[in-house]
């Protein structure tokens, strides 16, 4: 049997633009790969040995985000030119043009259903687009400086921006109304995105760390402090359990979401990484800087399902245990439980309601606070037990490995 996890591994890399690359992004079936650069390119690499790139032109100015429409249909990009594009990605590169931001286009995020837009812009707005009519539906307008990413939720429920003005600004995706506003601490964040179960966000900041936010109870559920220079994009992997970061420091990092510590630390690039992305199916990523190349890196990651291990430990809570999260989470959609927060430290059944008046005694007397303690403690030790599965999890696997290499060389010293 495989340990855990295996290094990962550099497979290929591309080589075609003329100056530093600003993004990144796998198409759905992992077959290519989209990047935006300086040299105001967007270039489509196919994964298929001997396959020719497309080269698009059309933008003026440098392009600092590409990203794959959930059908694979379109592509969109964004630049400093003020302008969004949306590319048919095949060899003749049609396009059309999106203009309405008065400043630099940051970003470009598609809905889950491919049909709207989100752009963040240096006019400290955000723009809400229908792909289909190709015209503006709404304009958001809580920030006061630039905009630098804006993301929508997987679920297509939330929507997420980062500013210059060093706040995080959770919005509700149908009402278009501001839900919350995360202050960052240090400096400001050049990236933002959502765990694949929408429960979480992490940022990528200008002070050298990442910072995991739960944007159900808005708190603070890791923070890493493991690269030396700003951090400039981030990637979950589709499971969830790991979270890639890239760097001015040039190195790329591996963290494990599930026992919030560094996993791997990748150099390769030659100066800034400025941007990675993990493949849909998780098998690959892929990162690029300022040395002008897209690094394609096999993940080996290992095939254990950790999501397994918590539900069967779940399955076998305590009856107090699962009372405590009777009242449910009025902030988890559509009943959606994350395998990642509880063991980033917030328990996942946790009711983050405030109580009423008529709510401050049970119905045994007992004081409410002293109830909600009870609930906390009770919440925290499912957690430990859930991260002592995940360990006896891993140390199986080990034992597995050590028992496989003992043998192999009592065999071989049996031939001998």
């Amino acid at each position: 049997m495989s340990s855990a996890l295996d290094d990962p591994t550099l497979e290929r890399n591309f080589k075609g633009h003329r100056d530093a690359i600003t993004s990144l992004d796998f198409s759905p079936s992992g077959k290519q790969i989209a990047s935006g650069s300086v040299d105001a390119c967007v270039m489509v690499w196919n994964m298929k040995p001997q396959s020719r790139a497309y080269r698009f032109t059309g933008h003026k100015d440098a392009v600092t985000c590409v990203q794959f429409s959930p059908s694979a249909h379109l592509l969109a990009s964004s630049s400093r030119d003020k302008t969004v594009r949306l590319w048919v990605p095949s060899v003749k590169g049609e396009s059309v043009l999106f203009r309405a931001h008065t400043g630099s286009v940051r970003s470009v995020c598609f809905s889950a259903d491919g049909q709207s837009l989100l752009t963040a812009s240096d006019d400290q707005s955000i723009k809400l687009w229908s792909v289909h009519r190709q015209k503006i539906i709404c304009t958001l307008r809580e920030h006061n400086n630039w905009v630098r990413c804006a993301r929508f939720s997987p679920d297509g429920q939330l929507m997420v921006s980062v500013s210059d003005d060093r706040t995080v600004k959770l919005w509700d995706a149908s009402s278009r109304q501001l839900i919350h506003t995360f202050c960052e601490p240090g400096g400001y964040s050049s990236y933002v995105d959502f765990h694949p179960s929408s429960t979480c966000i992490a940022t990528a900041s200008s002070d050298n760390t990442v910072r995991v936010w739960d944007i159900r109870t808005h708190t603070l559920l890791q923070h890493y402090q493991v690269h030396s220079a700003a951090v400039n994009a981030l990637s979950f992997h589709p499971s969830g359990n790991h979270l890639l970061t890239a760097s001015s420091d040039s190195t790329l990092k591996i963290l494990d979401l599930l026992e919030g510590r560094l996993l791997y630390t990748l150099h390769g690039h030659q100066g800034s990484a400025s941007c990675v992305s993990f493949s849909r199916s998780g098998d690959q990523f892929a990162s690029a800087g300022s040395d002008q190349q897209v690094m394609v890196w096999r993940t080996n990651f290992d095939s254990v399902d950790y999501s397994r291990v918590l539900q069967q430990k779940r399955d076998h809570r305590t009856p107090s245990a699962q009372a405590s999260g009777a009242a449910g989470d009025p902030e988890s959609r559509s009943g959606q439980k994350t395998e990642v927060s509880p063991l980033l430290g917030v328990s996942a059944e946790r009711s983050v309601r405030e109580p009423t008046p008529q709510q401050q005694t049970d119905a045994d007397g007992v004081p409410a606070a002293l109830t909600s303690t009870l609930q906390h403690i009770i919440g925290q030790l499912d957690v430990l037990t859930q991260t002592v599965a995940i360990l006896e999890q891993r140390l199986t696997l080990t034992e597995d490995k050590l028992k496989e290499c003992l043998e192999q060389q009592h065999q071989a010293l049996t031939e001998h």
